[in-house]
């Protein structure tokens, strides 16, 4: 196995604890974690990693109280105005995943624009999991299959893969929570089934190269079997 994973997810959560060790609004929470996600891209340019995906929204997440929502959403739309550009620049491809239905149209566009403007990138790829949830995800393929005609029977997983938001791109190896948690919070359920996980202490805010780093490290020293016996012993 190699050392350094070909994809990490990384689920980025603390925003909120973060802002309030420190007396501050949970949206200030939020707009700290965005800015982090500059120096965990070039990190993982430096590493090798070839696939970024982040969970910045849920679907679950509408859920939270209307400022905050709110709050989320004009923190992509400042992120998409400042960052496409430089992000596109450097090589890096950015990809949405999840429903753009219940985005303003003004997000919508936005969203667009920065996909657009990279599509051809290759250094990385950066998918932005917004609105999104992992059932979801696994439902819409389904019912993509169904409106194709393909029968129940005829089904595979094969296809099932072919048709998720992450179409085209390698499952995740390696899938990092901040904050200390241990949960998958609906985030690449299909896709995660023989990802490793590693959970750091740190906020999201401050989860730096260093603490990527660690968690690339503890990858490294994992033996990834899919199931299987390892060499030796067979017997």
């Amino acid at each position: 196995m190699s050392s350094v994973p070909q994809h990490i997810a990384i689920i980025m959560d603390g925003n909120g604890r973060w802002a309030k060790q420190r007396g501050l609004p949970r949206a200030l929470g939020h707009r700290a974690g965005t800015e982090n996600i500059r120096r965990i891209v070039q990190e993982c340019k430096a590493q090798g990693v070839t696939y970024l995906t982040l969970y910045a929204f849920s679907t679950e997440n509408w859920n939270r109280p209307g400022p905050e929502v709110q709050a989320l959403m004009t923190i992509l739309g400042e992120f998409i105005d400042r960052e496409t550009r430089d992000l596109h620049r450097e090589g890096v491809r950015i990809r949405h995943l999840g429903n753009v239905a219940g985005l303003s149209p003004q997000l919508q566009q936005k969203v667009r624009y920065a996909l657009d403007l990279t599509q051809h990138n290759t250094a990385l790829t950066l998918a932005v999991a917004f609105n999104y949830g992992g059932r979801a995800d696994v439902v819409q393929a389904v019912r993509q299959l169904v409106a194709e005609g393909v029968p129940a029977e005829a089904i595979t997983e094969e296809q099932i893969s072919d048709h998720l938001y992450t179409r085209g791109m390698p499952d995740p190896d390696l899938i990092v929570r901040t904050a200390g948690e241990f949960r998958l919070s609906n985030f690449l359920i299909w896709q995660a089934a023989y990802a490793e996980y590693y959970s750091s202490p740190v906020f999201w805010p401050d989860f730096g190269a260093e603490e990527l780093r660690q968690a690339i490290a503890a990858y490294g020293q994992r033996e990834r079997r899919y199931g299987a016996l390892p060499e030796g012993a067979r017997s």
